[in-house]
Protein backbone atom coordinates (compact mmCIF):
# COMPACT_ATOMS: atom_id res chain seq x y z
CA UNK A 1 0.00 0.00 0.00
CA UNK A 2 1.53 3.81 -0.85
CA UNK A 3 2.28 5.20 2.24
CA UNK A 4 -0.02 7.68 3.98
CA UNK A 5 -2.55 6.73 1.63
CA UNK A 6 -6.06 8.00 2.46
CA UNK A 7 -8.97 5.67 2.32
CA UNK A 8 -10.92 5.78 -0.89
CA UNK A 9 -14.81 4.68 -1.14
CA UNK A 10 -16.39 2.89 -3.91
CA UNK A 11 -18.80 5.23 -4.85
CA UNK A 12 -16.87 8.69 -4.68
CA UNK A 13 -14.20 7.22 -6.75
CA UNK A 14 -16.58 6.49 -9.11
CA UNK A 15 -18.06 9.89 -9.16
CA UNK A 16 -21.79 7.50 -8.92
CA UNK A 17 -23.51 10.71 -7.24
CA UNK A 18 -22.85 12.32 -10.67
CA UNK A 19 -23.16 9.30 -12.70
CA UNK A 20 -26.03 8.38 -11.63
CA UNK A 21 -27.57 11.67 -11.68
CA UNK A 22 -27.18 12.14 -15.11
CA UNK A 23 -30.02 10.41 -17.01
CA UNK A 24 -33.17 13.34 -16.96
CA UNK A 25 -35.56 12.42 -19.52
CA UNK A 26 -37.44 15.34 -21.83
CA UNK A 27 -40.91 13.56 -21.42
CA UNK A 28 -40.56 13.72 -17.57
CA UNK A 29 -40.41 17.48 -17.86
CA UNK A 30 -43.43 17.61 -19.48
CA UNK A 31 -45.35 15.78 -17.00
CA UNK A 32 -46.01 12.14 -19.01
CA UNK A 33 -42.53 10.29 -18.47
CA UNK A 34 -41.74 7.72 -21.00
CA UNK A 35 -41.00 4.66 -19.19
CA UNK A 36 -38.34 3.85 -22.15
CA UNK A 37 -36.57 6.89 -22.22
CA UNK A 38 -34.91 6.07 -19.47
CA UNK A 39 -32.95 3.21 -21.24
CA UNK A 40 -32.42 4.94 -24.30
CA UNK A 41 -30.55 7.90 -22.52
CA UNK A 42 -28.94 5.07 -20.81
CA UNK A 43 -27.85 3.36 -23.38
CA UNK A 44 -26.26 6.43 -25.66
CA UNK A 45 -24.52 7.38 -22.20
CA UNK A 46 -22.85 4.23 -22.71
CA UNK A 47 -21.49 4.22 -25.88
CA UNK A 48 -20.55 7.77 -25.34
CA UNK A 49 -18.32 6.28 -22.34
CA UNK A 50 -16.94 3.48 -24.89
CA UNK A 51 -16.12 6.09 -27.05
CA UNK A 52 -13.91 7.98 -24.73
CA UNK A 53 -12.01 4.71 -23.91
CA UNK A 54 -11.58 4.33 -27.56
CA UNK A 55 -10.27 7.35 -27.63
CA UNK A 56 -7.82 6.85 -24.85
CA UNK A 57 -6.44 4.04 -26.48
CA UNK A 58 -5.82 5.75 -29.77
CA UNK A 59 -4.01 8.49 -28.32
CA UNK A 60 -0.60 6.56 -27.36
CA UNK A 61 -0.99 4.42 -30.99
CA UNK A 62 -0.76 8.07 -32.93
CA UNK A 63 2.00 9.16 -30.51
CA UNK A 64 4.10 5.96 -31.44
CA UNK A 65 3.30 6.22 -34.88
CA UNK A 66 3.66 9.81 -35.03
CA UNK A 67 7.96 9.07 -34.81
CA UNK A 68 10.38 8.53 -37.42
CA UNK A 69 11.21 5.04 -35.85
CA UNK A 70 8.53 2.11 -34.48
CA UNK A 71 10.52 -0.09 -32.34
CA UNK A 72 9.01 -3.30 -32.82
CA UNK A 73 8.28 -3.75 -28.77
CA UNK A 74 5.96 -0.65 -29.57
CA UNK A 75 4.45 -3.06 -31.84
CA UNK A 76 2.97 -5.16 -29.56
CA UNK A 77 1.76 -2.44 -27.49
CA UNK A 78 -0.11 -0.90 -30.70
CA UNK A 79 -1.73 -4.75 -31.35
CA UNK A 80 -2.88 -4.58 -27.65
CA UNK A 81 -4.74 -1.27 -27.85
CA UNK A 82 -6.29 -2.34 -30.84
CA UNK A 83 -7.20 -5.62 -29.68
CA UNK A 84 -9.06 -3.87 -26.72
CA UNK A 85 -10.53 -1.66 -29.33
CA UNK A 86 -11.78 -4.63 -31.00
CA UNK A 87 -13.19 -6.16 -27.48
CA UNK A 88 -14.78 -2.88 -27.14
CA UNK A 89 -16.41 -2.86 -30.70
CA UNK A 90 -18.65 -6.29 -29.67
CA UNK A 91 -19.89 -4.73 -26.27
CA UNK A 92 -21.34 -1.65 -29.10
CA UNK A 93 -22.96 -4.36 -31.09
CA UNK A 94 -24.65 -6.06 -28.08
CA UNK A 95 -26.05 -2.91 -26.59
CA UNK A 96 -28.22 -2.55 -29.79
CA UNK A 97 -29.63 -5.67 -28.58
CA UNK A 98 -30.68 -4.49 -25.45
CA UNK A 99 -31.94 -0.83 -27.34
CA UNK A 100 -34.15 -3.46 -29.60
CA UNK A 101 -36.06 -4.40 -26.43
CA UNK A 102 -38.02 -1.45 -27.11
CA UNK A 103 -41.02 -1.31 -29.21
CA UNK A 104 -41.23 1.48 -32.09
CA UNK A 105 -44.52 2.53 -30.14
CA UNK A 106 -42.61 2.82 -26.84
CA UNK A 107 -40.13 4.94 -29.11
CA UNK A 108 -42.76 7.10 -30.54
CA UNK A 109 -43.94 8.31 -26.63
CA UNK A 110 -40.74 10.23 -26.47
CA UNK A 111 -39.25 11.02 -29.71
CA UNK A 112 -40.22 13.85 -31.09
CA UNK A 113 -39.19 15.37 -28.05
CA UNK A 114 -35.82 14.76 -28.89
CA UNK A 115 -35.45 16.63 -32.58
CA UNK A 116 -33.12 17.90 -33.79
CA UNK A 117 -30.72 15.95 -31.50
CA UNK A 118 -29.51 12.60 -33.11
CA UNK A 119 -26.28 10.44 -33.49
CA UNK A 120 -24.73 12.95 -35.89
CA UNK A 121 -23.94 15.29 -33.07
CA UNK A 122 -21.70 12.89 -31.36
CA UNK A 123 -18.19 14.67 -31.15
CA UNK A 124 -15.99 11.90 -29.32
CA UNK A 125 -17.62 9.45 -32.36
CA UNK A 126 -16.44 11.99 -35.35
CA UNK A 127 -13.56 11.93 -33.20
CA UNK A 128 -12.96 8.70 -33.65
CA UNK A 129 -13.47 8.21 -37.14
CA UNK A 130 -11.90 11.19 -37.97
CA UNK A 131 -8.71 10.11 -36.21
CA UNK A 132 -8.81 6.46 -37.85
CA UNK A 133 -8.61 8.19 -41.36
CA UNK A 134 -12.59 8.86 -42.55
CA UNK A 135 -12.08 12.21 -43.31
CA UNK A 136 -14.80 14.96 -44.88
CA UNK A 137 -13.70 14.12 -48.49
CA UNK A 138 -13.75 10.63 -48.08
CA UNK A 139 -17.23 9.86 -46.60
CA UNK A 140 -20.28 9.00 -48.32
CA UNK A 141 -21.17 12.06 -50.53
CA UNK A 142 -24.76 12.78 -48.48
CA UNK A 143 -22.53 12.19 -45.09
CA UNK A 144 -20.14 14.75 -46.45
CA UNK A 145 -22.74 17.42 -46.86
CA UNK A 146 -24.23 17.06 -43.20
CA UNK A 147 -20.54 15.64 -41.46
CA UNK A 148 -19.90 19.14 -39.82
CA UNK A 149 -23.49 20.74 -40.45
CA UNK A 150 -25.56 19.60 -37.42
CA UNK A 151 -22.79 20.87 -34.95
CA UNK A 152 -22.43 23.82 -32.81
CA UNK A 153 -19.56 26.17 -33.86
CA UNK A 154 -17.31 25.00 -30.99
CA UNK A 155 -17.42 21.29 -31.96
CA UNK A 156 -17.04 21.94 -35.70
CA UNK A 157 -13.83 23.42 -35.23
CA UNK A 158 -12.23 21.12 -32.75
CA UNK A 159 -13.00 18.43 -35.76
CA UNK A 160 -11.90 20.96 -38.75
CA UNK A 161 -8.85 20.79 -36.28
CA UNK A 162 -8.34 17.25 -36.38
CA UNK A 163 -8.90 16.86 -40.00
CA UNK A 164 -5.80 18.91 -40.64
CA UNK A 165 -3.36 16.87 -38.59
CA UNK A 166 -1.97 13.50 -39.78
CA UNK A 167 -4.84 10.94 -38.85
CA UNK A 168 -3.62 7.03 -38.18
CA UNK A 169 -4.15 6.09 -41.84
CA UNK A 170 -1.62 8.80 -42.78
CA UNK A 171 0.93 7.18 -40.07
CA UNK A 172 0.34 3.88 -41.20
CA UNK A 173 0.45 4.53 -44.93
CA UNK A 174 4.35 6.56 -43.69
CA UNK A 175 5.12 4.23 -41.88
CA UNK A 176 4.69 1.34 -44.71
CA UNK A 177 6.78 3.31 -46.62
CA UNK A 178 9.39 3.14 -44.19
CA UNK A 179 9.66 -1.18 -45.30
CA UNK A 180 12.91 -1.74 -46.38
CA UNK A 181 13.05 -5.56 -47.63
CA UNK A 182 11.67 -5.56 -51.08
CA UNK A 183 14.53 -3.62 -52.26
CA UNK A 184 17.88 -4.42 -50.73
CA UNK A 185 21.19 -6.27 -51.58
CA UNK A 186 20.84 -5.99 -55.61
CA UNK A 187 17.03 -7.39 -54.77
CA UNK A 188 14.23 -6.60 -56.42
CA UNK A 189 11.45 -8.46 -54.90
CA UNK A 190 8.54 -6.43 -57.48
CA UNK A 191 10.47 -7.97 -60.44
CA UNK A 192 10.07 -11.69 -59.45
CA UNK A 193 6.73 -11.40 -57.85
CA UNK A 194 5.47 -9.50 -61.26
CA UNK A 195 7.17 -13.08 -63.28
CA UNK A 196 5.07 -14.97 -60.58
CA UNK A 197 2.39 -13.56 -61.57
CA UNK A 198 2.67 -13.99 -64.79
CA UNK A 199 3.17 -17.44 -64.72
CA UNK A 200 0.05 -17.84 -62.57
CA UNK A 201 -2.39 -16.18 -64.82
CA UNK A 202 -1.46 -17.94 -68.35
CA UNK A 203 -1.43 -20.97 -66.52
CA UNK A 204 -5.11 -20.24 -65.24
CA UNK A 205 -5.67 -19.24 -69.29
CA UNK A 206 -4.97 -22.58 -70.24
CA UNK A 207 -7.13 -23.93 -68.01
CA UNK A 208 -10.10 -22.24 -69.12
CA UNK A 209 -8.92 -22.67 -72.82
CA UNK A 210 -8.50 -26.25 -72.35
CA UNK A 211 -11.22 -26.98 -70.43
CA UNK A 212 -13.16 -29.88 -72.37
CA UNK A 213 -16.47 -29.25 -69.88
CA UNK A 214 -17.33 -25.85 -70.32
CA UNK A 215 -18.94 -24.25 -73.55
CA UNK A 216 -17.50 -21.55 -75.55
CA UNK A 217 -19.80 -19.21 -73.57
CA UNK A 218 -19.04 -20.22 -70.29
CA UNK A 219 -15.18 -19.75 -71.47
CA UNK A 220 -15.70 -15.88 -72.68
CA UNK A 221 -17.16 -15.17 -69.35
CA UNK A 222 -13.86 -16.61 -67.78
CA UNK A 223 -11.54 -15.37 -70.10
CA UNK A 224 -13.13 -11.98 -69.18
CA UNK A 225 -12.85 -12.63 -65.29
CA UNK A 226 -9.24 -13.67 -66.33
CA UNK A 227 -8.69 -10.09 -68.15
CA UNK A 228 -10.25 -7.92 -65.10
CA UNK A 229 -7.68 -9.82 -62.57
CA UNK A 230 -4.59 -9.50 -65.23
CA UNK A 231 -5.59 -5.74 -64.88
CA UNK A 232 -5.96 -5.43 -61.27
CA UNK A 233 -2.61 -6.60 -60.91
CA UNK A 234 -1.32 -4.21 -63.39
CA UNK A 235 -2.36 -1.50 -60.92
CA UNK A 236 0.42 -2.46 -58.80
CA UNK A 237 2.88 -1.75 -61.44
CA UNK A 238 2.14 0.78 -63.28
CA UNK A 239 1.49 4.77 -61.26
CA UNK A 240 -1.05 5.82 -64.34
CA UNK A 241 -3.34 2.90 -63.29
CA UNK A 242 -2.51 3.72 -59.54
CA UNK A 243 -3.00 7.11 -59.78
CA UNK A 244 -6.48 6.93 -61.74
CA UNK A 245 -7.98 4.24 -59.06
CA UNK A 246 -7.18 6.61 -56.37
CA UNK A 247 -8.77 9.39 -58.18
CA UNK A 248 -11.90 7.79 -59.01
CA UNK A 249 -12.07 7.10 -55.20
CA UNK A 250 -11.19 3.40 -55.48
CA UNK A 251 -7.68 3.41 -53.92
CA UNK A 252 -6.27 5.52 -50.99
CA UNK A 253 -2.76 4.30 -49.98
CA UNK A 254 -0.07 5.17 -52.38
CA UNK A 255 1.48 2.61 -54.41
CA UNK A 256 4.99 1.86 -52.86
CA UNK A 257 2.73 1.51 -49.11
CA UNK A 258 0.17 -0.60 -50.90
CA UNK A 259 2.79 -2.81 -51.91
CA UNK A 260 5.04 -2.92 -49.01
CA UNK A 261 1.58 -3.75 -46.83
CA UNK A 262 1.24 -6.45 -49.76
CA UNK A 263 4.81 -7.77 -49.15
CA UNK A 264 3.67 -7.75 -45.20
CA UNK A 265 0.89 -10.41 -46.02
CA UNK A 266 2.69 -12.63 -48.47
CA UNK A 267 5.31 -13.11 -45.96
CA UNK A 268 3.68 -12.54 -42.49
CA UNK A 269 5.19 -16.08 -41.52
CA UNK A 270 9.01 -14.73 -41.38
CA UNK A 271 9.26 -13.39 -37.86
CA UNK A 272 10.05 -9.73 -38.41
CA UNK A 273 6.82 -9.32 -40.71
CA UNK A 274 4.63 -10.80 -37.81
CA UNK A 275 4.23 -8.04 -36.11
CA UNK A 276 3.73 -5.76 -38.47
CA UNK A 277 0.67 -8.43 -40.13
CA UNK A 278 -1.26 -8.64 -36.98
CA UNK A 279 -1.17 -4.84 -36.26
CA UNK A 280 -2.73 -4.33 -40.52
CA UNK A 281 -5.13 -7.31 -39.82
CA UNK A 282 -6.40 -5.85 -36.60
CA UNK A 283 -7.39 -2.60 -38.56
CA UNK A 284 -8.96 -4.43 -41.25
CA UNK A 285 -10.81 -6.36 -37.77
CA UNK A 286 -11.75 -2.39 -36.47
CA UNK A 287 -13.14 -1.19 -40.03
CA UNK A 288 -15.20 -4.50 -40.33
CA UNK A 289 -16.44 -3.55 -36.89
CA UNK A 290 -17.61 -0.67 -37.09
CA UNK A 291 -18.88 -1.11 -40.60
CA UNK A 292 -20.94 -4.02 -38.97
CA UNK A 293 -21.76 -1.66 -36.46
CA UNK A 294 -23.54 0.71 -38.59
CA UNK A 295 -25.01 -1.94 -41.06
CA UNK A 296 -26.97 -3.35 -37.80
CA UNK A 297 -27.32 0.54 -36.95
CA UNK A 298 -29.37 0.99 -40.18
CA UNK A 299 -31.57 -2.32 -39.35
CA UNK A 300 -32.34 -1.06 -35.94
CA UNK A 301 -33.52 2.44 -37.12
CA UNK A 302 -35.80 0.71 -40.38
CA UNK A 303 -37.16 -1.64 -37.27
CA UNK A 304 -38.08 1.43 -34.95
CA UNK A 305 -38.70 3.78 -38.12
CA UNK A 306 -39.88 2.15 -40.92
CA UNK A 307 -39.02 4.74 -44.06
CA UNK A 308 -39.71 7.98 -41.16
CA UNK A 309 -37.11 10.56 -41.18
CA UNK A 310 -34.14 10.72 -38.85
CA UNK A 311 -34.52 13.09 -35.65
CA UNK A 312 -31.48 14.51 -37.69
CA UNK A 313 -33.44 15.09 -40.83
CA UNK A 314 -31.77 12.51 -42.95
CA UNK A 315 -33.40 9.60 -44.80
CA UNK A 316 -33.11 7.34 -41.56
CA UNK A 317 -32.51 3.91 -42.82
CA UNK A 318 -31.53 4.25 -46.10
CA UNK A 319 -29.53 6.80 -45.38
CA UNK A 320 -27.50 4.81 -42.62
CA UNK A 321 -27.04 2.05 -45.03
CA UNK A 322 -25.61 3.58 -47.37
CA UNK A 323 -23.57 5.28 -45.38
CA UNK A 324 -22.14 2.08 -43.86
CA UNK A 325 -21.39 1.22 -47.14
CA UNK A 326 -19.24 3.57 -48.16
CA UNK A 327 -17.88 4.86 -44.99
CA UNK A 328 -14.59 2.58 -44.84
CA UNK A 329 -11.46 3.39 -44.23
CA UNK A 330 -8.62 0.69 -44.90
CA UNK A 331 -10.69 -0.98 -47.75
CA UNK A 332 -7.12 -1.14 -49.36
CA UNK A 333 -6.17 -3.70 -46.52
CA UNK A 334 -9.37 -5.33 -47.17
CA UNK A 335 -8.14 -5.55 -51.18
CA UNK A 336 -5.01 -7.20 -50.67
CA UNK A 337 -6.09 -10.62 -50.79
CA UNK A 338 -7.10 -9.74 -54.46
CA UNK A 339 -2.86 -10.16 -55.22
CA UNK A 340 -2.55 -13.11 -53.09
CA UNK A 341 -0.22 -15.83 -55.03
CA UNK A 342 0.49 -19.64 -53.92
CA UNK A 343 2.84 -20.13 -51.06
CA UNK A 344 4.34 -22.32 -53.65
CA UNK A 345 4.44 -19.67 -56.31
CA UNK A 346 6.22 -17.06 -54.14
CA UNK A 347 9.37 -15.67 -54.84
CA UNK A 348 12.03 -17.49 -52.55
CA UNK A 349 13.97 -14.73 -51.19
CA UNK A 350 17.90 -14.31 -51.07
CA UNK A 351 19.21 -15.67 -47.99
CA UNK A 352 20.83 -12.97 -46.40
CA UNK A 353 17.81 -10.98 -46.53
CA UNK A 354 15.71 -14.26 -44.98
CA UNK A 355 18.31 -13.87 -42.61
CA UNK A 356 17.30 -10.09 -41.85
CA UNK A 357 13.76 -11.23 -41.47
CA UNK A 358 14.22 -13.97 -38.83
CA UNK A 359 15.84 -13.30 -34.78
CA UNK A 360 19.08 -14.65 -35.51
CA UNK A 361 21.63 -14.62 -32.85
CA UNK A 362 25.34 -15.15 -32.52
CA UNK A 363 27.04 -17.90 -31.15
CA UNK A 364 30.68 -17.80 -30.14
CA UNK A 365 31.26 -19.99 -33.56
CA UNK A 366 28.60 -18.03 -35.60
CA UNK A 367 29.91 -14.85 -37.37
CA UNK A 368 26.76 -14.32 -39.39
CA UNK A 369 24.59 -11.28 -39.23
CA UNK A 370 22.74 -10.49 -36.73
CA UNK A 371 19.88 -7.58 -38.09
CA UNK A 372 18.27 -5.05 -35.34
CA UNK A 373 15.16 -5.42 -33.95
CA UNK A 374 14.22 -2.68 -35.41
CA UNK A 375 15.17 -3.61 -39.50
CA UNK A 376 11.22 -2.82 -39.87
CA UNK A 377 11.83 1.04 -39.82
CA UNK A 378 15.70 0.95 -40.87
CA UNK A 379 15.48 3.65 -44.61
CA UNK A 380 19.02 2.24 -45.01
Amino acid sequence: MIKDQKPVYYSDYLHLSKLLDSQHPKSKEIGREAHDEMLFIMVHQVYELWFKQILHELKPVLKIFSRDFVEEHELGFVLSRFERVIKIQSLLQTQLEVLETMSPMDFLEFRDLLIPASGFQSVQFKTIETLFGLTTQTRYTVDRDSFLGRLKEGDKHQIESLEKQDSLFNLIEKWLLRMPFTEKHNFSFWQDYEKAVETMLSKDGSVIANNPYTSDFEKKIQQDYLQTTRLSFQSLFDDKIHDDLVSKGLRRLNRPALLNALFIFLYREEPLMHLPYKVLNALIDIDENFTSWRHRHSMMAHRMLGTKIGTGGTSGQDYLKKAADKNRVYLDLFNLSTYMIPKAALPKLPERLKKEMNYHYKTEEDTSITPSSSDLNNTN
